[in-house]
This record gives structure tokens, C-alpha cells and sequence, in this order.
């Protein structure tokens, strides 16, 4: 279903939407990272949080999927954005991640929503950051999963991951997307837990056939990368606050999770040996049971 949102259409997926009973329980609000649709959470995810007693929303962020996408932006120089971030400087940009962070909030205000344990994957977890900043009295609690402080200096991915990340597919079919995609995901996957090419072409091939928009990640790229101001003022996050990161995540490092953790007071960090920029089943089960306990511990099911 879509909602109004900070003034544009956003597509939401909510358990209250499906099934009534879920009314009135506490609410996860899950946010996706680069490129990534709401679809991207694994449907085990959903099912064990819902299983659990939790109202689940999730949605498409502003240029993917099926939410509005800023075709008046234009096209941005990526490239040139992340010379200007890797230099010091601020890059412009079409958009920013608190208008994004502004587009979640307008997602609980539509659904009528006061309160939610924020969840954020990756760009998602510095759009759930700055919500916690912007609205503190909206979130129950913050969880950052494979995320960054956007600290000036912290590790990233190297030339050779960026140029297959930017690498345009061979033409503009969507074989070629899949294929790209394809390739993405097994560089930034978990060494320890790797998914089949079977596995990985099911999900992508899904994602495009929803929604295929390439420029719109680009602009979501420049949001990431102009948000050189957020790092200092995470000092000032007063959720209680989970950090999750892979160990050997090739695309944010750990120390950018561990940064993170050290800004944001009285922060928790769990770091997950062998686990990549992505979700495979058995760290996905680490994060759940962490997530729960997370949750209960501040205003979930049985403390709301």
C-alpha cells in the first residue's frame, strides 16, 4: 500500500495492513539500505518478529521500489561527490539523509504510529540515526546493523570493490541487471556463510522485475556521502542503541560499526565473525535473538 509521507507517495508494507490483531502491538519500523527494497528483508525476519508479538513496517525508501522517485533531481556525479567526501569536503546533493530520515517519520505519522524500535540496515542504519536524533521521543529503541558513523576517515571499500559497485550492467537490459547484481552481492557477501548463485539470482531477479531505477541510486550514493555532519552529533542519540556488524564486511568495515558503538551513549556492539554485507540465514539468527532481547528490553512485548 501507499502512503503520504513528508509530502510524497511512499510504499509501505505493514503486519497491521494484513492482519488487524496486530494493532496495538509494539511496532518495528525496518529501514533499508542503498538501492535496497523492502522486499530486501528476509521474509524470515518479518515472520520470526511477527511470530514474537511485533507490528512489522517496512517500506521503500524515496528512489527505489515503488516509492516516489526525484526524477527532477537529475542525474548526480557520483565519482565526483566521493572525491569531495574523500578530500574533506561536503559534496552537494539532490537530497539528504534527513529528508529521508524526515520521509520514515512521515511513515509512522500515516500510519498513526507514536512510538517504534527503529531498525536500520547499512544506508538505512544512518537514515534510522538521524530519526533518533531528529525525533527522540518517537523511538523506543535504535538498532544500527552494518552501518557507519560517516566519520571522516573510517575504512572502506577498496578501488577495486568500488568500480565493480559503479560498473554499469553490459546493456540496459534486465539480464543485465540481474547479472550485475549477481556480482555485487558475491563481493560484498559473508565469506563464512556464502549464498548459491541460484540463491542470489532468485532474490535479484525479484528485485528488478518489482522495480528497476539505477539512477536513483546514484542520488541515494550522494545522500550517503554528503552527510559529512553526522558523526558528532551521535553524541546526542538518547535510544537505548544496538550496533551489529560482520567481522568481514568489505564494503563498511567493522571499525565502522565500532565507531558507531564508541559515539552513541551507552551503545551495544555485537560483532559477527565471518559475516559480510549481507543477511545469510545463521547471522540473520544471531541478529534476531539479539534483536529480541533488544526489543524487550525496552518497551517490547511484555514492557509496553
Amino acid at each position: 500500500m501507499q502512503v503520504r509521507a513528508n509530502g510524497i507517495a511512499i510504499e509501505v508494507d505493514d503486519s497491521a495492513a494484513r492482519d488487524a490483531s496486530f494493532l496495538g502491538k509494539p511496532v518495528v519500523l525496518l529501514i533499508m539500505g542503498l538501492s535496497l527494497q523492502l522486499i530486501a528483508w528476509p521474509q524470515a525476519m518479518v515472520d520470526t518478529l511477527e511470530a514474537a508479538g511485533y507490528r512489522v513496517v517496512r517500506f521503500d525508501n524515496r528512489d527505489v521500489g515503488l516509492s516516489t522517485r526525484m526524477d527532477a533531481a537529475g542525474t548526480p556525479h557520483v565519482l565526483w561527490a566521493t572525491l569531495q567526501y574523500r578530500l574533506g569536503l561536503t559534496p552537494s546533493a539532490p537530497y539528504h539523509l534527513s529528508d529521508m530520515a524526515a520521509d520514515a517519520v512521515g511513515v509512522l505519522d500515516a500510519l498513526g504510529i507514536a512510538q517504534a524500535h527503529v531498525v536500520g540496515l547499512s544506508m538505512g542504519g544512518m537514515i534510522a540515526q538521524r530519526v533518533a536524533l531528529a525525533v527522540p521521543q518517537r523511538v523506543l529503541s535504535l538498532t544500527s546493523i552494518m552501518s557507519s558513523s560517516g566519520a571522516w576517515g573510517l575504512p572502506g571499500p577498496t578501488a577495486r570493490l568500488l568500480r565493480t559497485l559503479l560498473r554499469s550492467p553490459a546493456d540496459g537490459s534486465k539480464a543485465a541487471a540481474i547479472a550485475h547484481g549477481v556480482a555485487v552481492f558475491r563481493a560484498i557477501g559473508s565469506p563464512a556463510f556464502p549464498l548459491s548463485d541460484a540463491e542470489l539470482r532468485a532474490s535479484i531477479s525479484r528485485a528488478v522485475e518489482r522495480a528497476w531505477y539505477p539512477v536513483g541510486t546514484l542520488r541515494q550514493m550522494v545522500a550517503v556521502v554528503a552527510d559529512t555532519a553526522r558523526a558528532p552529533l551521535l553524541a546526542h542519540i538518547t535510544a537505548p542503541t544496538l550496533v551489529v556488524h560482520g567481522t568481514a564486511d568489505p564494503l563498511l568495515p567493522l571499525a565502522c560499526g565500532q565507531d558507531t558503538a564508541r559515539r552513541i551513549p551507552g551503545a551495544k556492539l555485537l560483532s559477527i565473525d565471518g559475516m559480510g554485507h549481507d543477511l545469510p540465514p545463521e547471522p540473520l539468527r544471531r541478529i534476531l535473538a539479539a534483536l529480541l532481547a533488544h526489543f524487550g528490553a525496552h518497551g517490547g512485548v511484555g514492557n509496553s
